[in-house]
């Protein structure tokens, strides 16, 4: 029996606002031999979370993957603020390249996006690792709702952070984390 057999795969939930960065990032994450995705979590970002949800379920259906859930994630802000910064003029205004696809068949789950991390994170304790490649939102309503939440997850990588160059927001911030930092969040983990 070869070792990659043997090998576990990681589990992993991805926290998305896909655009075309995204897309890319959950396509390799779908195919790779390392991995177990067990879920997409969707956010505002490159889109508003309603697109992001839609286009995590049409990019899981042009996978053939729609066995993996979708939980939709926050509209708002953690400070409730709704007046948010997308960036359609990088993905285009369906966060795609203007590709308009088809609207997808599937559905996201029914739950709340912080009641399916911590119903994850309570399923595979210590197991999962969240890739969190928008804003920091969905974990912090996780972290609200169950307060062990970050002991009972594996592992978070978080998209945020730019060497040598200046941040996205404003010379030292990206927008994936500066709003949860200055909330002191991030201690959480």
């Amino acid at each position: 029996m070869s070792m990659a057999a043997v090998t576990k795969k990681k589990k992993v939930i991805i926290d998305t606002d896909p655009g075309i960065d995204d897309a890319m990032a959950i396509f390799v994450a779908l195919r790779s031999t390392e991995l177990e995705v067990v879920g997409l979590t969707t956010i505002f970002g490159n889109v508003y979370t309603a697109l992001a949800t839609r286009n995590a379920l049409h990019l899981l259906e042009t996978a053939g993957r729609t066995d993996i859930p979708v939980a939709e994630g926050s509209h708002v802000t953690i400070k409730k603020a709704t007046k948010l910064r997308i960036a359609s003029f990088v993905h285009g205004s369906d966060g795609l390249g203007n590709q308009n696809f088809h609207p997808p068949i599937g559905k996201a789950v029914e739950q709340s996006v912080a009641a399916f991390l911590v119903e994850q994170a309570n399923l595979y304790p210590g197991q999962v690792t969240v890739v969190a490649l928008g804003p920091l939102t969905n974990l912090a309503l996780a972290v609200e709702l169950d307060p062990s939440f970050p002991k009972k997850i594996g592992q978070i990588i978080i998209l945020g952070g730019a060497y040598s160059v200046n941040g996205n927001v404003n010379p030292a911030a990206k927008a994936n984390v500066i709003i949860l930092l200055k909330l002191h969040y991030i201690t959480a983990f």
